[in-house]
């Protein structure tokens, strides 16, 4: 199956359409979506992550889903504190403080230091800087001819290596909204890295001309910690019992789809696009999976700690046989905006398989072949298993890679709409269908490799320190 039956064989298929109507009507994703952005604190580790995992496990069973389990993992949990940032001008006695936000995994650090502006923060505008012993303030967006979506951990591991101090992420979204967003995967960065909004960023540019020194101090603390996963099961087969040791139920020996959503967020804010309207949107299309005929097993699973670091996926990851596992897919950034994005990774049959699905229904996909490191497939397409990403871009967005509201405290539920959670419930349900009754090749994880450096990730993934040890 390549997907182009997705919608028109519901006609005899009266479980699934039924399911399919309901779901047009139903408010599950968005009572989910609501009692989520009610918590105080969804980052991983802490006592609002730990509310949202019943959350999910309760949603998951009220749809139907089956032998809802919660799977705990080990973390590196980061507590922030206070953080102050003040600039100095000698030369004009301009002296003054602005609101900054420490970035996750940013360690408890004091300094003054010169104020040095270092564009989007590029190795060339590194180069070009005199950034050793500074404070480096950067841009959020991506250079627009980059080529490729320039990721923080990238600027903050080529910053660090080029000896900076400190490093200040400036917004490029109006509205005073320092941003935030992890500067390592589950470990403390080797500098503290600070968000600020896109009004002081034109400040510390303008000052940073001048020769203003900078006094910045974190508050924050890095320790061991537990988060948890929240995994069932919908589709054919019986439950395998669980591994003595508890660490959970093995990949159906003829394949299966894990399909995985993030319900952490940063405590900044509410976290509802980023990824409320996600693991929602998963919720949703779960009652409908449950109605389905479907091909072949399917794990669904609400993971943790995406912020973090990918964390909840490794531990999900590394529970399973990925030789078994067929295809995942990933709802990171579905259910925010009406236009579906498909990032198929390199797969041209998972490509072939979106535009099948989306021709059926007639509603527009964008298919997007470019690999990334950055969210919850990850650990699966390293290990050559085809990977598709749901996902859905702003119509304002500018830029590659524009998180918009998300990252700051503007994340809140009003953003979210009923409707787009509906929508794309009943699409990923469709879009997981036809994955489970696809004949979807394995990717070689050297042609991943491959691909990884042909659109020049790797350099990133390097600095970030995330490039695969076995592809060195």
């Amino acid at each position: 199956m390549d997907g182009s039956d997705a919608g028109g064989s519901l006609a005899g298929d009266d479980p699934a359409a039924a399911a399919l109507g309901r779901a047009w009507l139903a408010d599950d994703s968005w009572e989910l979506l609501t009692r989520l952005t009610e918590l105080d604190d969804r980052l991983g580790g802490h006592p609002g992550d730990r509310r949202a995992a019943e959350l999910v496990a309760d949603a998951f069973e009220s749809a139907g889903v089956r032998a809802v389990r919660e799977r705990p993992f080990d973390v590196n949990r980061w507590t922030r504190g206070t953080t102050d940032l003040a600039v100095a001008v000698p030369d004009r006695g301009v002296e003054r403080s602005f609101e900054a936000v420490a970035l996750p995994y940013s360690p408890a650090h004091e300094c003054e230091a010169p104020l040095v502006d270092v564009g989007y923060g590029t190795p060339a505008e590194l180069d070009e800087a005199e950034v050793a012993g500074a404070v480096a303030v950067t841009r959020t967006a991506t250079p627009p001819d980059f080529g490729r979506p320039y990721h923080r951990a990238e600027k903050v591991g080529h910053a660090a290596a080029a000896g900076a101090e400190a490093f200040v992420f400036t917004n490029h979204v109006p509205g005073q909204l320092p941003p935030t967003g992890s500067l390592r995967f589950d470990a403390e960065a080797a500098i503290p890295g600070l968000g600020v909004s896109r009004e002081t960023g034109e400040w510390l540019r303008e000052y940073a001309s001048e020769g203003a020194r900078a006094h910045l101090r974190v508050d924050a603390e890095t320790e061991p910690g537990t988060s948890r996963n929240v995994v069932g099961r919908v589709g054919p087969g019986t439950e395998p019992e669980p591994d003595p040791d508890d660490r959970g139920e093995r990949a159906a020996p003829d394949g299966e789809v894990v399909v995985v959503a993030h319900f952490d967020a940063h405590d900044v804010g509410e976290g509802a696009l980023d990824n409320g309207c996600g693991i929602a949107t998963l919720a949703g299309a779960a009652r409908i999976l449950s109605a389905m005929d479907l091909d072949r097993p399917v794990r669904l699973a609400g993971v943790s700690c995406e912020e973090l670091g990918l964390v909840g996926s490794e531990a999900l990851a590394d529970r399973l046989d990925l030789d078994g596992v067929h295809a995942v897919v990933n709802v990171d950034g579905a259910g925010r905006y009406r236009d579906l994005s498909a990032l198929v990774h390199a797969s041209d049959a998972m490509g072939d398989l979106a535009e099948g699905v989306a021709d059926a229904v007639g509603h527009p996909v964008d298919v997007q072949e470019r690999p990334h490191p950055y969210s919850d497939h990850w650990p699966f397409l390293r290990a050559g298993v085809p990977a598709l990403q749901l996902h859905s871009k702003s119509p304002d967005a500018e830029g590659t890679w524009d998180r918009g509201w998300t990252h700051t405290r503007a994340d809140t539920r009003d953003k979210a709409d009923r409707r787009t959670l509906r929508e794309h419930a009943m699409l990923v349900a469709l879009f997981v269908r036809a994955v489970a009754a696809s004949d979807l090749p394995r990717l070689d994880p050297a042609a991943v490799r491959d691909a990884l450096e042909e659109y020049g990730a790797d350099e990133g993934m390097r600095a970030a320190d995330i490039w695969p040890d076995e592809w060195a």
